[in-house]
């Protein structure tokens, strides 16, 4: 009997170490079991929703961006109008003097002159007349010019917003049929996320968001995500939502090998193969209206979450999945970025 125990022990060893690498798999240190298979739709809606997404936004900002020149530019045209007014009125004192007085030439003013000091005392007050009064009429010419340049760009900027959206337009009409294969129509969207607003993502100076790869480390996995996403997954968890998150995933033509998808678990102890209730359907709802409401600041593509999905260039509408609570998103609020 003794000599049967340390083969019975060593008998167990293997099963052990077995138990303990399924413990692991199934643990929440492992890519998630209940993380949607293919991001909730096909490898074409997905592309269709990223690039009507992406031109949606690029369109958003170049509209935004005229708006703010159009207003620097009315502030501008109405100081020039401010000083026209102003040189007209100087301009308009010198030809009133003129038509009362007469005109005042060079030999009228020179010629009743009672001594030489005299004459060149007028001499020099009619040279700088003729600077002052031809100064004036220069700065009146290119007040005119200049606000007349400042009309002409304020029309172009007005004809850039108006292009700008019908492309917004012309998105929009393409994103929904893009959705008809998911979505039945609009949706209510969800309430909450009233936390304070993200920190806003670094942009170009034009206003558009830079491109960038899956360059640093994430923090949930042993891959990479984007700079862009590391911040809205840091800005998420610095507004409250600090539940169990997964975002980078190997395989497949979605958002999440690129580094730039993140899944939430509505649950707090990791993903359920269930659809969240009471609570943790509470906190999906508002982790899902927080990353809306602070889209532009984050730089976010779209977000999916129990059987709805809001787009940029849509907002929310329904979304049909395969029916597990994974491809239906009811059981995590799916985050693409831009």
């Amino acid at each position: 009997m003794p000599r049967t125990m340390p083969s019975r022990r060593r008998a167990r060893g293997p099963l052990i170490a077995l138990l303990a690498a399924v413990a692991l798999l199934l643990g929440a240190g492992a890519v998630p079991a209940y993380a949607e298979p293919n991001e909730g739709g096909s490898k074409k809606l997905r592309d269709a929703l990223e690039a009507t997404a992406r031109a949606h936004i690029e369109a958003k900002a170049k509209l935004d961006n005229s708006k703010r020149r159009q207003k620097q530019l009315t502030t501008e045209l109405t100081t020039l109008q401010g000083r026209v007014t102003q040189l007209s009125a100087q301009v308009g004192e010198v030809a009133a003097r003129s038509y009362r007085m007469g005109r005042l030439t060079p030999t009228s003013m020179l010629l009743n002159t009672a001594s030489p000091e005299v004459f060149l005392e007028r001499a020099a007050n009619l040279d700088l007349m003729a600077q002052r009064d031809g100064k004036r009429l220069r700065e009146l010419g290119a007040a005119h010019e200049q606000a007349q340049q400042a009309k002409l760009a304020i029309d172009a900027e007005v004809r850039e917003q108006q292009k700008q959206l019908a492309v917004i337009a012309k998105k929009k009409k393409e994103a929904e049929a893009a959705l008809a294969e998911v979505s039945s129509g609009g949706s209510g969207g969800f309430s909450g996320g009233s936390s304070t607003s993200a920190k806003p993502a670094p942009r170009n100076s034009d206003g558009s968001w830079p491109s960038e790869s899956c360059s640093v480390d994430d923090p949930t996995t042993s891959g990479c995500i984007t700079p862009r996403t590391l911040n809205a997954l840091q800005q998420t968890k610095a507004a409250g939502y600090t539940r169990y998150v997964s975002c980078y995933r190997s395989g497949g033509d979605g958002e999440h090998p690129k580094g730039r998808a993140c899944d939430f678990s509505a649950a707090a102890g990791g993903f359920k193969d269930a659809n969240a209730t009471g609570g943790d359907k509470a906190y999906g709802d508002s982790l899902a209206a927080w990353h809306v409401r602070n889209a532009n600041r984050l730089g976010v593509l779209y977000v999916i979450w129990y059987r709805q999905i809001w787009h940029p260039g849509t907002g929310w509408r329904s979304y049909s999945g395969s029916g597990s609570p994974a491809a239906s998103h009811t059981n995590h609020v799916h985050l693409s970025m831009y």
